[in-house]
């Protein structure tokens, strides 16, 4: 792989200081230890559209999938993305049960797509140069 660049490093700095806003930072935080849906059904009826949590999960679950978007399409170093962005394999594995049911409620198949694609990447990053880190972090989710 190639060497990463004073430019990926200012990309991955850029990120950093997006996450930093109050906002999404308080966002962030309800979505990691309050978030949990196993449907779209469920996600409508716990959270709302106009509720605060509804803007939250909608907050975190973007700014991811811009993260994600800027690693699928190959503009910043995989490897310096990876790690320090460990929270979007977290919110991936929160929104993967109800991707699908998702993507069909709105017609659009692309919905998440970078999100997810970003998050196998990092977890099969994670299986080569980590083995077991993945495991430890869903094993950690579940206590919550």
């Amino acid at each position: 792989m190639q060497q990463a660049t004073y430019e990926d490093a200012t990309v991955i700095l850029r990120l950093y200081d997006l996450r930093r806003e109050d906002k999404l930072r308080k966002a962030r935080d309800w979505f990691i230890r309050e978030f949990k849906a196993s449907s779209a059904k469920e996600i409508e009826e716990r959270y709302p559209f106009g509720s605060e949590e509804n803007a939250y999960m909608r907050m975190v679950v973007s700014y991811w999938e811009m993260a994600a978007s800027i690693l699928v399409q190959g503009i910043v170093h995989e490897e310096l993305f990876f790690t320090s962005n460990g929270e979007m394999l977290g919110v991936w594995e929160k929104m993967k049960p109800v991707a699908q049911e998702m993507r069909k409620a709105f017609s659009n198949p692309l919905l998440y797509q970078s999100l997810e694609k970003g998050a196998e990447k990092l977890k099969a990053w994670l299986h080569q140069n980590a083995p077991g880190a993945y495991e430890a972090m869903l094993a950690r989710m579940k206590k919550r």
